[in-house]
């Protein structure tokens, strides 16, 4: 059975709702009455995480969201529903050896949603869905805040009551317009922290409603709300995996809140032997130990579903994603150094960065080194407030310290490597959860502050101004993530020793066609990381297109060498071979990234130009008929089949080959092209006439349909319209030779046909 309280966790006494009371009005000199009723404290709260958040809507994709949404067939209606629960969050299976084992299927349904709603890849409907999450959580926050500083009292007809509207409102709204949320909010892959997050706390506000006294049907309907917490917890983990720890902090809440278990008064009894420890009410209580089961059966549930879905063993991750998780020495050092930086950006969210790996946070290998005063620092503090939390006199005191740093430490333990090694050094977005205990500490420390001085005044300012710097930042942040460029620069400042910021400016200019200024940022990233093969294989890509082979080739052997798996890098080194004429070499390098990566449509198209080069016609169709099975959309490898055939007189088979690929890829006008040339020769002059126009149509300023247009009508005697064309082709391209001659000859041929007429 479990028992019905009434005022759990605030105590039943008096005196703990009159010093909740005299906190609460403390706070008055900075939150006015008149916005203090629930729903105009909510509508507040969500109206300025909106403000703080919304000129991210109209961002781009960035960073992870091109892996995730944009190149992630789990979107896509062609990808059936059921491997959602199959694939990671990146759209791998679970069962390979590459996949991250980021199990989210609820986040990535979402997504599939929002592709569908909005008719393709437009992201500003996927913003807008992050922004009102977060506006809708922050509104839930001041529920969430109340239970935290009020504790739980029912009025006769099961209402909670809210007996701390002030504190829950500042720190509901301490926690919207806290920057470090800006990664989940303006990243569209944070949804993933965003839905975690919703249930989460929905799971805590589940559990509480099993306390309550009203509830009529007793033990059946508290075991409802618990089982139901249970559920929600693990709706949250499938959104992600943080989710889990839910169960553990309501555990923390039952037995230290609910159960009001002294720490300091067991301790004393342990110490003088008292006889009443055998009594002790926690122990007996029948109701607490059977909730307690319910949550450790339902966590160890959720942990062997998750263990059976993932397949094999952990991701491996490399040294750059987490370099102390390698460090033959230091660990716990700097495992503990992270720890502060994460409390450092709750604490003063000013330099944020969407990347923290490779370099961006040296290693500790001394303790000389001076940043050791950050971890000390920091366990200073947790220690303190521990002790606090644990061991006062001051019940009301306990249940806020405890619950504080509950919500501050739970949520966090899966990032902290202290279970298994994480794929990140710091990251800003698994701090959205543990921001709610921070919020919690730091409007209890107002509150503290405010009753034992006479400056209220400052401390209304302090607050005040912490809120309007904290939205000034949000805004300016949510413009930083808007952009890739944006992004990546406003990184520079921050983390300018991270190879991946200087990798990724230079992915960036690349794709904007500077290839001048990303060769100075891949040559700093890989300065920065020698080892960094990524961007040696930008790098040799860009130096193969500019005809630097020699150095493109050194660093995609370096590449190689360094990652042998690296299927990409092999592919370009073989482009860079072919082009320096070592033909046997290409080919292996070929073959090589084939057997690290067998569904390499791309590369089955190099190996093919590589044979056509060679005059190893069969095995050049081969590959590229490779290619288009792997990749039935790749019109490179069909064209290049439709030449070579053309070219070596096997017009039906080009015929051929040249209809199937347009069954495929009906839009294609170098398709259209290709065929309308086999046709042609093949005297199919009126399809072939069509096919040239339709690829006139879709690209009017290719001067060789123009051209070969014109050859058509030389050939099928229509010698009006061959001019007209010749004289177009010429006028987008002079330089064309063939065109030159082929139209010098219709003129002489026109001028005897005018000679012979008078």
């Amino acid at each position: 059975m479990i028992p019905n309280q009434h005022n759990a966790g605030a105590g039943s006494h008096q005196p703990a709702v009159f010093r909740m009371a005299v906190l609460d009005t403390d706070l008055d000199h900075i939150l006015p009455s008149s916005v203090l009723p629930p729903f105009w404290a909510k509508l507040v709260v969500g109206s300025v995480a909106i403000v703080c958040f919304a000129r991210s809507y109209d961002g781009d994709f960035v960073f992870d969201d091109s892996e995730a949404i944009v190149n992630n067939k789990d979107l896509q209606a062609e990808t059936p529903l059921g491997d959602l629960w199959h694939h990671d969050f990146w759209g791998s299976r679970l069962s390979s050896n590459t996949s991250h084992k980021s199990y989210r299927p609820l986040t990535v349904l979402t997504f599939r949603i929002n592709y569908y709603l909005s008719g393709g890849f437009h992201p500003v409907g996927f913003h807008v869905v992050n922004i009102l999450l977060h506006s809708g959580i922050s509104v839930l926050m001041v529920d969430v805040f109340s239970v935290l500083f009020g504790g739980l009292q029912y009025t006769s007809k099961g209402r909670r009551l809210h007996l701390a509207p002030r504190a829950s409102l500042l720190a509901a709204l301490l926690f919207a317009v806290h920057p470090v949320h800006t990664e989940c909010v303006a990243g569209v892959v944070g949804r993933a922290d965003l839905l975690c997050a919703l249930f989460f706390l929905l799971s805590f506000l589940g559990y509480c409603k099993a306390f309550r006294e009203s509830n009529k049907e007793g033990a059946h309907s508290s075991t409802f709300w618990v089982l139901l917490s249970i559920f929600l917890g693990a709706v949250a983990m499938l959104c992600k995996e943080q989710g889990i720890t839910v169960l553990g902090l309501n555990a923390v809440f039952d037995i230290l809140v609910i159960g009001k278990f002294n720490v300091l008064e067991i301790v004393q009894k342990v110490l003088h032997k008292d006889k009443s420890l055998e009594n002790l009410g926690m122990l007996r209580n029948g109701g607490l130990l059977f909730r307690m089961t319910l949550l450790t059966s339902g966590g160890a549930g959720m942990l062997y579903v998750r263990w059976r879905i993932m397949g094999t063993g952990p991701p491996a991750f490399t040294e750059v994603d987490n370099p102390a998780s390698f460090a033959d020495s230091m660990l716990a050092v700097n495992y503990n150094y992270y720890y502060s930086l994460n409390a450092w950006l709750l604490l003063c969210p000013w330099w944020l960065c969407f990347d923290w790996s490779m370099g961006c946070i040296p290693l500790i290998k001394s303790i000389s080194d001076w940043r050791v005063i950050a971890l000390a620092a920091l366990w200073f503090c947790l220690i303190g407030l521990i002790c606090q939390a644990l061991c006062s006199e001051d019940g009301h005191k306990r249940r806020i310290l405890t619950l504080g740093l509950g919500f501050l430490v739970i949520p966090f333990l899966p990032a902290s490597n202290l279970f298994f090694r994480v794929g990140f050094v710091v990251a800003e977005r698994v701090l959205y959860l543990p921001s709610v205990g921070y919020c919690v500490l730091l409007t209890f420390g107002f509150g503290a502050l405010s009753k034992h001085t006479k400056k209220k005044k400052l401390i209304a300012a302090v607050v005040l101004g912490i809120l309007f710097i904290n939205t000034l930042r949000c805004v300016l942040r949510s413009g930083e993530w808007r952009s890739e460029e944006q992004l990546f620069r406003s990184a520079l400042s921050v983390c300018p020793l991270n190879a991946k910021v200087h990798y990724n400016i230079g992915k960036n200019l690349a794709d904007k066609g500077n290839q001048t200024a990303a060769i100075r940022y891949y040559r700093e990233a890989v300065r920065l990381n020698p080892k960094y093969v990524h961007a040696m294989n930008n790098l040799g890509n860009i130096l193969k297109e500019r005809n630097e082979l020699q150095e493109a080739e050194e660093l995609l052997s370096l590449a190689v060498q360094i990652q042998p798996d690296f299927a990409a890098a092999w592919m370009n080194l073989g482009i860079v071979q072919n082009s320096l004429k070592r033909f046997e070499a290409a080919e292996q390098s070929y073959r090589t990234a084939i057997k690290h990566r067998r569904k390499y449509p791309d590369c089955y198209y190099n190996l093919g130009r590589l044979y056509a080069d060679l005059n190893r016609h069969v095995d050049a169709l081969n590959a590229w008929r490779n290619a288009t099975v792997l990749k039935p959309e790749h019109s490179l490898a069909w064209n290049n089949m439709i030449i070579l055939l053309d070219n070596t007189g096997n017009l039906a088979q080009a015929e051929a080959v040249g209809r199937e690929a347009l069954e495929l890829i009906p839009n294609d006008h170098s398709l259209m092209f290709s065929l309308a040339n086999v046709l042609g020769k093949s005297q199919k002059y009126k399809e072939s006439e069509a096919l040239f126009l339709k690829a006139i149509k879709a690209n009017p300023n290719a001067a060789s349909y123009h051209g070969n247009l014109a050859v058509l009508y030389h050939r099928w005697g229509h010698l009006d319209l061959a001019k007209k064309h010749y004289e177009i082709s010429l006028q987008l391209d002079p330089t064309a030779s063939g065109t030159k001659e082929n139209y010098g000859l219709l003129r002489r041929k026109l001028e005897l046909m005018q000679k012979k007429a008078v």
